[in-house]
């Protein structure tokens, strides 16, 4: 662990409270899973831990330690806008890059980086099987991971309508659950037998 930290690896292990299956000690320049974050952040390939740094910019001396450590180039330097040193840099973050896993802070000669909590808080599913619903609901995909053979029309129909449910507005969907909740209910109780 000391070498990791002291390599500026970043640690990372399955999203999941209950039998993890892999942590990793991992470098942006091989990684597949860092790779993801820095091409395809709009994504969220990689769930973010519940901390994201804040940089004091009075102390930032611009030298960008930061920018080099960040291993999905989260960190830039920008102008510090100093009358007085216009050619002042400071360190910048992109959150909607950063995953909070702090190597930032390590790298910081300064300690002009910390760490705080995000202001939304990074729920963990309890197992492998909540990851993937809530991914799937995230995506908007859980119909494709309820009904993986949709070869049946059945099953296409019924993908169809979960996911129409699933992109309506909040208050349209809470006013479908109970009639989708019946209607599903009531169709696997006959066997999938049509109405």
């Amino acid at each position: 662990m000391d070498e990791a930290y002291e390599g500026g690896l970043v640690q990372f292990g399955e999203n999941v409270q209950q039998r993890v299956s892999f942590i990793c000690n991992c470098c942006g320049c091989c990684c597949e899973a860092l790779t993801a974050q820095r091409r395809f952040a709009h994504m969220h390939p990689i769930h973010t831990s519940n901390y994201v740094p804040v940089i004091d910019e009075e102390s930032c001396n611009g030298c960008g330690k930061c920018v080099t450590a960040c291993p999905v180039e989260a960190m830039s330097l920008v102008s510090a806008n100093d009358p007085q040193q216009p050619k002042r840099r400071t360190a910048r973050l992109a959150t909607d890059l950063c995953l909070g896993c702090g190597v930032c802070v390590r790298a910081c000669g300064q300690e002009s980086i910390s760490l705080e909590p995000r202001a939304a808080r990074v729920i963990t599913p309890v197992n492998t099987a909540q990851r993937y619903v809530m991914m799937a609901v995230e995506r908007g995909t859980l119909q494709n991971l309820i009904f993986d053979n949709q070869v049946m029309a059945s099953h296409r129909a019924l993908a169809a309508l979960l996911g129409a449910v699933l992109k309506l507005p909040p208050v349209k969907r809470i006013m479908a659950n109970e009639q989708m909740k019946s209607r599903f209910l009531d169709a696997v109780a006959r066997g999938g037998r049509g109405s």
